[in-house]
């Protein structure tokens, strides 16, 4: 039984949103974050890296609260607004290749993610947990929604329908050619028809956001503690997130790139991977996996079309029987010498969205000296994996769509 409930976003003025609205962080370049925020001074971007104003990197607490100051001061100055009533957003992305992605941005309950309502598919490294929690604390607002998914829902989908008839609160597209439109619900009617439709669901599923809700939680439990009056209905209690239905999801693969052979040769290197693999030499032609336990290898100039001997690698659990799990047990960590794929410098990931092309060139240059290309993992194994309490390894997947900062925020 899910708790997803309406609440009360801080969104940008229509007149402003387009200016406001930023991808995350770490996915601009530098020249990109210069060109943004010397030439926009309503990014977001502003706001989450405040020591711009001072020309001076600044961090840890000091980097928050100079973070909350921006914040209030865009509100203070009506670059944000705040709804009066709490209501559910219907969340509009047409990205450039013209896939359409339809959704419901709401409040979703911590207690559920503690109860494993909300499912996890994907490991989280706790450091970084608790330093966005302190972030959240201190900064009292989250401004990137946790991407969820649900089963698909003829009723819920039908009001989407319904409301998306009439105009926009607000549409914008960006330089990347992704154009986004939001509606608010507020009749009461259409509020209880969704939050009944999700009490109804068993569980709903993190796509991507695993660090982000796993923060939200520590926070939930952190502020909980520390009330005596706690009552379960406080903002803290809830996480903003993205909901959209298991249909509208789009998971891409992650290919991997391996700096060395770990001390073996060519040759030396193919006997070993032949134990396990049926090896074709596809030569200069590109090659993408198509069917599940199949993968790409590029090496020296070539690709191969590498099939799993079946016969030698067993398979006794739904992790087992993952890509991304099957290279790294059979080629990775044994071949290759790779135990830690969170850490070990050796290796790298490139998001399959971009063409196998982008595997190769990353050899080619000699950054890396072997890639393999993956087949994306599919709504159903990721599922799997999340009802068996198991996780992936990182980078199993590259999910769309991709939210943006500052449209919808969530104070606690």
């Amino acid at each position: 039984m899910a708790n997803i409930i309406p609440f009360k976003a801080v969104r940008p003025t229509r007149d402003k949103v387009s200016l406001v609205a930023a991808r995350s962080y770490q996915s601009y370049t530098l020249q990109q974050r210069e060109s943004r925020l010397r030439d926009n001074p309503f990014s977001f971007l502003h706001i989450v890296n405040p020591g711009y104003k001072y020309d001076k990197e600044i961090s840890g607490e000091a980097r928050y609260n100079l973070v909350r100051n921006r914040y209030l001061e865009f509100k203070e100055d009506a670059i944000f607004i705040q709804d009066d009533q709490p209501c559910y957003y219907i969340y509009q992305i047409t990205d450039r290749d013209r896939k359409v992605f339809n959704g419901v941005i709401a409040a979703t309950s911590a207690e559920d993610y503690e109860k494993d309502i909300i499912k996890k598919h994907e490991d989280t490294i706790a450091h970084r947990e608790v330093v966005f929690k302190e972030y959240l604390k201190t900064v009292g607002f989250n401004a990137e929604p946790v991407l969820l998914t649900y089963p698909d829902n003829d009723v819920i989908a039908q009001i989407i329908k319904v409301v998306q008839k009439e105009r926009a609160e607000f549409e914008f597209t960006t330089t990347y050619r992704d154009t986004h439109l939001l509606w608010k619900i507020e009749n009461k009617e259409q509020l209880r028809s969704i939050q009944h439709e999700f009490q109804q669901m068993e569980t709903i599923y993190i796509a991507d956001g695993h660090h982000r809700s796993a923060s939200s939680y520590l926070l939930y439990k952190d502020l909980k503690t520390n009330n005596p009056s706690h009552t379960g209905n406080e903002p803290y209690n809830f996480f903003m997130s993205y909901l959209i239905p298991q249909s509208n999801l789009q998971i891409h693969e992650f290919h991997r790139v391996i700096k060395d052979l770990n001390g073996l040769t060519k040759e030396e290197f193919l006997i070993q991977l032949d134990m396990v693999y049926r090896i074709e030499n596809r030569g200069h032609t590109p090659y993408k996996p198509t069917k599940t336990h199949h993968f790409s290898m590029y090496l020296d100039g070539e690709f191969y079309s590498l099939h799993l001997r079946k016969t030698v690698y067993k398979t006794e659990s739904s992790l087992d029987a993952l890509g991304t799990q099957i290279l790294y047990k059979s080629i990775l960590e044994p071949i290759l010498g790779i135990h830690d794929l969170r850490n070990d410098k050796r290796i790298g990931y490139i998001n399959g969205k971009d063409d196998i092309i982008s595997m190769k060139n990353a050899v080619d240059n000699g950054a890396y000296k072997v890639g393999f290309g993956m087949m994306p993992v599919s709504i159903a194994e990721m599922k799997a994996i999340a009802d068996d309490g198991l996780k992936m390894p990182p980078k199993s997947t590259f999910i769309e769509p991709k939210l943006r900062s500052g449209i919808t925020i969530y104070e606690f």
